[in-house]
């Protein structure tokens, strides 16, 4: 998920499309940002990049044990046929 840095940084980049006129929003609308961003995230159920990889890594690995049952599983059916 993004971290708290990251979601600050987004949260200035949107205040800073307010008006200068309205400098005097702009702590409460970074504060309003930052939270509203945060809650949003939260209620996707992200995983975390390294968690992604890891399940990656495992789905690779379950690929390439059925590839080699699947041809464990077509020489023994060959062996069988003759």
């Amino acid at each position: 998920m993004m971290d708290r840095q990251g979601i600050d940084q987004l949260a200035q980049r949107l205040v800073s499309l307010v008006p200068s006129g309205l400098a005097q929003a702009h702590q409460d609308l970074r504060t309003n940002f930052s939270d509203v961003l945060a809650q949003g995230l939260r209620r996707l159920d992200l995983v975390t990049r390294e968690e992604f990889d890891v399940q990656v890594q495992l789905l690779a690995r379950t690929r390439a044990k059925v590839e080699a049952l699947e041809k464990r599983i077509a020489e023994l059916e060959a062996g069988a046929a003759t």
